[in-house]
């Protein structure tokens, strides 16, 4: 018995092992057609995760251009592992947006990308897109790289996507692409 056991191990084995693999997706297939929105993975590599002092510059600027267009923030800056590494909310930012502005952030370096564009996707009807994992289809969440290298990212929460957005972008510049 333990003889055929090996000999069918083998059998199948061999057999696996000259049948090509099949193709994941085949030219013109649902997921190329362009009616389903595509999200391709950016090919920035993960790099030595953010600074807290970098943090700390990222967070006042953005609150600095916040409170100049009187806008009240819940900014929050994660390192490349999506583990939070300093937070600020601007007195008088409403609560919710605590948790909100941490999960962009966090969204933008695990998945390195914006996270405006899980809400582009979503617009563009691709609602499988709400399924991943961590996803936040909300304008708020940038990653921030330095050296061609993501270091983490931030998110901001408060006003709305594209308030939320243009502060972000403003902390986000304070990192060297």
């Amino acid at each position: 018995m333990p003889n055929r056991v090996v000999i069918m191990a083998v059998a199948v084995g061999t057999a696996l092992a000259v049948i090509p693999p099949a193709k994941a997706q085949q030219a013109g297939g649902a997921a190329n057609s362009p009616d389903v929105p595509q999200i391709m993975p950016f090919a920035t590599p993960y790099g030595a995760p953010i600074t807290l002092a970098q943090a700390r510059a990222a967070i006042d600027a953005t609150t600095g251009e916040a409170s100049r267009r009187f806008w009240l923030m819940n900014v929050a800056v994660v390192d490349s592992g999506g583990n939070l590494v300093a937070f600020s909310r601007m007195d008088g930012a409403q609560l919710g947006g605590i948790v909100v502005a941490e999960h962009k952030a966090r969204a933008a370096a695990l998945f390195r990308r914006p996270t405006k564009a899980f809400e582009e996707a979503v617009q563009k009807g691709g609602p499988a897109t709400l399924s991943l994992d961590g996803a936040i289809a909300s304008a708020g969440g940038i990653p921030l790289i330095e050296d061609g290298k993501l270091i983490g990212a931030i998110g901001c929460s408060g006003g709305t996507g594209a308030q939320d957005e243009t502060v972000c972008a403003v902390g986000a510049a304070t990192t060297g692409k």
